[in-house]
C-alpha cells in the first residue's frame, strides 16, 4: 500500500523545471496506481527517477507498482534504494503491506527484512521506547480510520451513509487520541525523532491538526519552537499555520487547505491571502508548487482565476485536506 503519512499528499535542464517535472511524474504514477494500471505507473516512477530518487516514500511506492505488476526484481531494487540511499526504515508497514506479498517468499525479502531490522537496531538504540510505541500505536488508530473514510468517501460520495459512519468513528477516536497526546506535550513536549523516530514524532502532528481550535492555538507555539530546534517538520507546520489561520476567520498563508462545493461537487482552494507569492511562502516552508499540490483534488491552479472566484463566497464547504 502507498505511503501517505497526512492523508493528504504525494510527486536535462534548469533547477526548478526538472524539480516540477519530477513532482508531475509522480503524482501521474500515483494516478495509475490507484486506477490498478500498474504498468503504466512503473513507466511513469522510472521517468521521474531519472530526474532524481531523493524520496524514499516515492520509491518506496514505486516497488509497491512494481510487486503489483509482478515485476520483482525491480521491485527490490527500488525497496533497496528506498532503504539504503533514503533511510526508509518503515519495516512495520512493509511487512503488512499487501502490495508485496508476491516477494515474500523470495530469499531476498529474509534478506531485506534482517539489512533492515539490524539498520533500525543502530539508529534506535538510544530512543525512548515505551513513548514510541504509545505514539506509534496513536499513529496507526488515527491512519487506519482515516485511509477506510477516504476509500469510503471515494467510492460512495461525500454525503454517503458509509462515508458519514466513518466520519463519526473517525471523530470519537480523535478526541480519544488528542487526549492521550497533549498528555504527552505536556510531559514531554514536543519529542523530536531523534528520541521516538519520525512516524511516532510525526504522530504529534496529525492529532493535533485534527483537533479543535483552541487546542491548535494552544499547542502551535510549541510547534514552532519544536521546527527552530529541528523537533518538528517545517512542512507539518505549514498546515497547521492555515488551519489555525482560517479558524481564527483569517486567509490561510500555504493553500494547504481544501474545501468541496456540494453544489458544483468540485473541490477549491480555501481563502488564501496572496495568491501570487504563495509558492514562494511555499519553497520556504519546503513545499512545492500550489500548482504539484491541488493536482490530487482535480484543480488547475490559476492564481488570476482564483483571484476573481477568491471561494470567499462559496457555500457548502467542507475541509477536506
Amino acid at each position: 500500500m502507498k505511503i501517505s503519512i497526512t492523508a493528504i499528499f504525494i510527486f536535462i535542464c534548469s533547477l526548478a523545471y526538472g524539480q516540477s517535472t519530477y513532482k508531475t511524474l509522480i503524482s501521474e504514477a500515483s494516478i495509475y496506481y490507484k486506477e490498478k494500471d500498474y504498468k503504466k505507473s512503473v513507466e511513469k516512477y522510472k521517468e521521474a527517477f531519472k530526474i532524481e530518487q531523493n524520496s524514499g516514500n516515492d520509491v518506496y511506492n514505486a516497488a509497491c507498482s512494481a510487486a503489483l505488476l509482478g515485476e520483482k526484481n525491480l521491485a527490490f531494487k527500488w525497496l533497496n534504494v528506498a532503504f539504503k540511499k533514503n533511510n526508509w526504515y518503515n519495516i512495520k508497514h512493509l511487512k503488512k503491506d499487501t502490495d508485496l506479498v508476491s516477494l515474500h517468499e523470495s530469499k531476498k525479502w529474509d534478506k531485506l527484512l534482517n539489512e533492515m531490522q539490524e539498520a533500525i537496531d543502530i539508529k534506535e538504540a538510544d530512543y525512548d521506547k515505551p513513548l514510541q510505541a504509545k505514539l506509534l500505536a496513536i499513529f496507526d488508530d488515527d491512519q487506519i480510520i482515516r485511509r477506510a473514510y477516504v476509500a469510503a468517501r471515494n467510492e460512495f460520495g461525500y454525503q454517503s451513509k458509509q462515508a458519514d459512519s466513518l466520519s463519526k468513528i473517525m471523530f470519537y477516536r480523535d478526541s480519544i487520541n488528542l487526549i492521550k497526546v497533549t498528555e504527552i506535550l505536556d510531559q514531554y513536549g514536543w519529542v523530536g525523532p531523534d528520541k521516538v523516530g519520525e512516524a511516532a514524532n510525526q504522530t504529534l502532528f496529525l492529532v493535533i491538526q485534527h483537533a479543535d481550535l483552541a487546542t491548535q492555538q494552544k499547542y502551535l507555539p510549541m510547534m514552532r519552537a519544536a521546527v527552530k530546534n529541528n523537533n518538528a517538520s517545517s512542512k507539518s507546520l505549514a498546515l497547521l499555520e492555515d488551519r489555525v489561520a482560517l479558524g481564527e476567520g483569517r486567509r490561510q498563508i500555504y493553500g494547504s487547505q481544501i474545501g468541496y462545493d456540494n453544489d458544483t461537487n468540485t473541490s477549491f482552494v480555501l481563502p488564501l491571502d496572496d495568491p501570487d507569492n504563495v509558492d514562494k511562502r511555499r519553497a520556504e516552508a519546503g513545499l512545492g508548487p500550489i500548482s504539484e499540490y491541488v493536482i490530487q483534488w482535480n484543480i488547475i491552479w490559476d492564481a488570476e482565476e482564483y483571484k476573481k472566484t477568491t471561494a470567499q463566497n462559496r457555500s457548502k464547504t467542507a475541509k477536506i485536506a
